[in-house]
């Protein structure tokens, strides 16, 4: 018996094809997508530029407004004006090539583009990122890329090219039946370079043409100019020549056969987006950047010097309108190193037997340092120096920027098998930050310390000033040190341990083993002192480790809210009777009597405050709180974060013998204690992140600090 096996014509309402094809065809645009590919004549293209001159802007200008397209914000950063522009957070692919803790460096990146927008002479240079391996020279170059790609895709980045319109040969030839004096149209010819179609406009007649665009040009963003430079491309030479003769020199018959198109900026299309990366200097060549004979076709047109029988597919052609990147630029053999020269000084390329071809495209590459001495010393290379405009982009030296880097690979969106104990990634971006800061010269002040103060805490005695100075003595700061790429390794190896596995958890001692472990093979170590440094400052991490947890733990055990609501109004109590000179009454006796000098220094004892400064700082709460008073707002525990601080303390301190923490690493534990020790693991996994696990961890390993007699007063 036959089955037949027929697919029916319509999905049937509701079943599952149909719903998935609804959440397919939900998320297309057909309307966008006929704009992305909208097509016209030249004489269209030119009523779209005289409402709009802005298509024809030059790839300079095109990339600065791309990246200030998704605007920015004003901060201060070590006393100087900072902006970050939210192009660099990649809201293009979800962050995930975003850049943190580089603004000034981007900054430079951003003046460089504009000052080219304007045509400042910036436009006439190579921009060379320069810096240590992973420090996000490649991840800044993609994000161009990638921007200036999704920039052509919006109404606001519309650009535009043309396809010639000719018979199948590619060459001029009579219309059907011969008539009307027309030549034949059947096929279409692509600009190989993507020129825009104003390159067409002679020469003689551009002034004009340019004022007049230039008066309706109102750039948002810069003060630059439409401009038209140069001859078209071989190949668009030749045709429209060949043309140009066919109609006696009537130039609007000749712009008939051209077919204006909108094009879209895409490196995997070719179009726009160029990237070349060395390969073996032996196998190097130069027609990779500037395209190669088509030997099938010599014998179609009879010669190699005939432009349709030439390929202008190399990558600085294909980049036109766009960006060419250039990965490891000083690895480039010297010829190759020529061909940029004339690429960036005078706009133009020398492909194979045809003459100088004018190029439109922002030309990047990326180096590290050894490659950047390499070429210093080369004397020969002194031309290539003079054109190019080196930005340097260092490791990041904010410890919170430090730690969205490890954040977007190891955050709980992409790791959710395995708990990642709170400051676990914390404690390995503070040892790569450490790792690239210089030794303060200030006395007294140590490298924890430099970092804070870099990362916008205050510390006593420090000011903006000081910290603008320190960065001042450490103009190098950031070039040298640990790569994020080796501490997001060695956290990769943390979460496949069989500890982790087991415990399906990652603490941050797992983490600090592996990156110490680590050290012995490190390829970018070449010396011993280096190696014992970075073993030194793993060190200093982890007392810096047990200080958080120690504090996180105190915070916990002290965090009644209700006795610190009562040890608060105590204290402000006896401070308010203490500053104007009065009594407090006891409430158990009803008696008045002088304020309770033992309970005040013990909570500022607490925070720091030397008894020759008591009566300043107690006058200070009072006057915050008379300041509140009057916007008519009341005075919480937790109003004044500094003591806040010193009544947690306090707490803690007069907490600690009932809770017996030392108690937790013994193997009997009352059930009493151990209700106490529940209550404070729950605040734990609450308030700070912790799990069951880690908790659990946290609280013996502080309780064996204390019980080493190991803990600090305040």
């Amino acid at each position: 018996m036959n089955e037949s096996f027929d697919r029916p014509e319509t999905q049937q309402p509701g079943s599952a094809g149909g719903r998935l094809s609804e959440l397919i065809t939900g998320r297309l645009n057909r309307q966008q997508f006929q704009e992305q590919h909208w097509t016209g004549s030249f004489w269209d293209y030119l009523e779209l530029l005289e409402k709009n001159p802005s298509v024809a802007r030059n790839a300079y200008q095109r990339l600065y407004d791309a990246i200030m397209a998704h605007g920015f914000e004003r901060y201060q950063l070590f006393k100087r004006d900072c902006v970050r522009y939210h192009f660099f957070s990649d809201p293009f692919d979800n962050g995930a090539d975003g850049i943190y803790g580089l603004d000034m460096a981007l900054m430079t990146l951003v003046s460089f583009l504009r000052s080219a927008a304007e045509g400042y002479g910036t436009d006439k240079r190579i921009l060379l990122l320069h810096g240590p391996v992973g420090s996000s020279k490649s991840t800044i170059a993609r994000l161009l890329k990638k921007g200036v790609e999704h920039y052509s895709r919006t109404p606001d980045g519309a650009l535009y090219s043309f396809n010639w319109l000719l018979d199948e040969r590619c060459e001029v030839s009579k219309g059907a039946g011969g008539g009307g004096g027309e030549a034949a149209k059947t096929h279409e010819f692509p600009s190989p370079m993507h020129e825009d179609p104003l390159i067409l406009v002679p020469r003689e007649a551009r002034a004009d043409l340019l004022a007049t665009l230039n008066a309706n040009f109102k750039p948002k963003h810069h003060n630059g100019k439409i401009r038209i430079y140069g001859e078209p491309d071989p190949f668009s030479r030749k045709i429209m020549e060949d043309l140009m003769a066919f109609y006696d020199g009537d130039w609007q018959k000749v712009m008939g056969h051209v077919k204006v198109r909108r094009i879209v900026l895409s490196e995997k299309d070719r179009v726009g987006i160029g990237t070349f990366q060395p390969k073996d200097e032996k196998n190097q060549d130069s027609t990779e950047l500037t395209g190669d004979i088509n030997y099938r076709k010599i014998a179609q047109y009879g010669s190699d010097s005939d432009p349709r029988a030439f390929n202008f597919d190399g990558e600085l052609n294909i980049a036109n309108r766009g960006i060419c990147e250039f990965i490891e630029v000083l690895k480039l053999d010297v010829a190759f190193l020529y061909d940029l020269l004339g690429a960036s000084q005078e706009h133009t390329i020398k492909p194979k037997k045809f003459a100088q071809t004018y190029i439109d495209e922002v030309i990047i590459g990326h180096t590290n340092e050894p490659e950047y001495k390499r070429l210093q010393s080369n004397e020969m290379m002194e031309a290539f120096r003079d054109r190019t405009v080196k930005i340097d982009i260092p490791y990041n030296i904010r410890l919170d920027d430090e730690i969205k880097i490890y954040q977007k690979d190891f955050g709980p969106e992409r790791i959710k098998n395995i708990h990642i104990a709170p400051h676990t990634l914390e404690v390995a971006a503070m040892w790569a930050v450490l790792s690239r800061l210089q030794e303060p010269k200030k006395a007294g002040l140590t490298l924890v310390q430099k970092m804070k103060l870099y990362n916008g805490k205050s510390i006593p005695g420090f000011t903006e000033d000081s910290v603008k100075e320190l960065k001042e003595e450490a103009p190098r700061e950031g070039m040298d040190g640990i790569s994020p790429r080796y501490v997001q390794d060695k956290i990769s190896n943390a979460l496949v341990t069989r500890q982790a596995i087991e415990e399906r958890a990652v603490n941050p001692f797992m983490v600090l083993n592996q990156l110490e472990d680590g050290l012995s093979h490190h390829s970018l170590i070449n010396d011993e002192e280096t190696r014992k440094r970075y073993r030194e400052i793993l060190a200093v991490v982890k007392e810096e480790y047990e200080d958080i947890i120690k504090g996180e733990v105190q915070r916990a055990i002290s965090a009644d809210e209700e006795a610190i609501k009562r040890v608060c109004a105590n204290y402000i109590e006896n401070v308010r009777a203490y500053t104007q000179k009065e009594k407090v009454q006891n409430k158990y006796t009803g008696k008045y009597e002088e304020p309770d000098e033992r309970l005040m220094r013990a909570i500022e004892e607490k925070i720091d405050i030397p008894d020759s400064r008591k009566d300043d700082f107690r006058q200070e709460i009072m006057n915050y709180i008379g300041a509140l008073a009057l916007d008519g707002k009341k005075f919480e525990y937790n109003t004044n974060a500094r003591l806040y601080r010193a009544l947690e303390l306090k707490l803690f301190e007069d907490s600690r013998d009932t809770i017996k923490l030392k108690n937790l690493v013994s193997s009997v534990v009352d059930d009493e204690t151990q209700e106490k020790i529940d209550v404070v693991k729950q605040r734990l996994i609450k308030q700070f992140g912790y799990n069951e696990t880690s908790a659990t961890d946290v609280l013996n390993y502080v309780a064996s600090i204390f019980a080493r007699g190991d803990s600090k007063s305040g």
